[in-house]
């Protein structure tokens, strides 16, 4: 009988070979692979033709509502002094003698419609002293307005045209604004037309910078130039969030850092100018420093707390109490005064005629007296100093 030896060598060597080529394959499917998080798709923006960071919906509800502020004033050019010396009219007489000439003097700003009635906000020093005041909408309609109030401290001012059809602006709230979040600045610069800058808020609650009196600015890198001031400083939504007002600058032009008046002061200070045409702040008559380390071990002062009083004016509240320069007021009623800021605030916050008592360092001895505040005098208005 012949044995088939070869067939089933050939079947074994198969069977090998199919299960070697499984077990590779097996091997391979169990190699690790490596798996990515893709980040969800981001929704496309409502103003995708306009591309993903446009801010034209936010300007175009805004716009309509930012005004060219044009203010013009006759000023009289005085003739020199030595036209009157005794001397020189001994030897010439009234040979040089002319009419004192006429200029007119003119400006311009800004302005943000707060009201459809003609109310417009603006800045003091845009519309001070002017004789005639014009603003433009951005229709280029033409319209007269005239001053309500000012308040020269903070240096807002409220100016009205006698109209009813005004695109009034949407007023947001300063007070949720961040470091970081987007503005943008509405104005007329150089007076080169209505303008749009943007920007970012850079800080928020500057003071103590010599500008304004009461100082709380919103600082922003939105170009802010010459003309702007009084226009709008808005959010990403077209909210009216600031009243542009002042830059900090070496060369007079924009340099990346602008002030802003947060609208929810302004607001309070409009409101108070349209129903008194001023505004009241309470005054006790004195400066008030902040007591630095350096002061405190200079003075031998017995606490860093409060504000040390660096003038007394003559005849004020607190002159009649009896505070003395080198005093140190640490309190006023039941509030600490951190520093001089806090300090003005609180004075200015009271009602004239208001009693408050005054607790403070006087040397190494403790003093209370009490005051009678008054109503604090305007910029204008001078106060004389002990």
């Amino acid at each position: 009988m012949l044995k088939t030896t070869k067939p089933i060598g050939f079947i074994l060597v198969s069977v090998i070979a199919g299960l070697a080529a499984a077990y590779i394959a097996l091997k391979i499917m169990q190699e690790p692979t490596v798996t990515f998080r893709e980040a969800p798709p981001s929704p496309a923006p409502a103003n995708a033709q306009s591309g993903p960071f446009s801010y034209a919906q936010a300007v175009q509800q805004a716009r309509p509502s930012v005004v060219n502020v044009f203010t013009s004033k006759i000023t009289i050019q005085r003739r020199s002094s030595l036209l009157d010396d005794p001397i020189f009219q001994r030897f010439f007489g009234n040979r040089f003698h002319r009419e004192p000439k006429k200029r007119l003097q003119t400006s311009l700003g800004s302005g943000v419609i707060i009201n459809k009635d003609g109310y417009i906000l603006t800045n003091h020093h845009v519309i001070a002293s002017a004789d005639e005041i014009k603003v433009v909408l951005s229709s280029g309609r033409t319209l007269q307005a005239k001053v309500v109030g000012t308040d020269p401290d903070t240096d807002l001012a409220v100016v009205k045209t006698e109209t009813d059809d005004l695109p009034e602006i949407t007023v947001g709230n300063s007070e949720t604004l961040q470091v970081g979040d987007v503005v943008l600045a509405i104005g007329n610069p150089f007076g080169v037309g209505q303008t749009v800058t943007m920007g970012i808020v850079s800080a928020t609650g500057r003071n103590q910078l010599g500008i304004n009196t009461f100082e709380n600015f919103i600082q922003t890198d939105a170009a802010i130039n010459p003309g702007n001031s009084g226009g709008a400083l808005i959010n990403a939504r077209g909210e009216l969030v600031g009243i542009n007002t002042a830059i900090f600058s070496k060369t007079g032009g924009s340099q990346g850092i602008g002030f802003a008046i947060p609208v929810d002061l302004a607001k309070g200070i409009m409101n108070e100018i349209l129903k008194q045409g001023r505004v009241v702040r309470g005054w006790l008559g004195i400066t008030g420093q902040d007591i630095t380390p350096e002061l405190a071990e200079s003075f031998d002062l017995q606490e860093q707390s409060g504000v040390l009083v660096s003038r007394v004016i003559e005849g004020g509240a607190a002159d009649d109490a009896g505070i003395e320069l080198g005093d140190v007021i640490t309190r006023i009623d039941n509030r600490i005064p951190s520093d001089s800021r806090e300090f003005l605030n609180i004075i200015s916050a009271q009602k004239p005629g208001t009693e408050i008592q005054i607790e403070g360092w006087r040397g190494k001895k403790r003093f209370t007296t009490e005051a009678t505040i008054s109503e604090r005098p305007r910029v204008s208005e001078g106060i004389r100093p002990r």
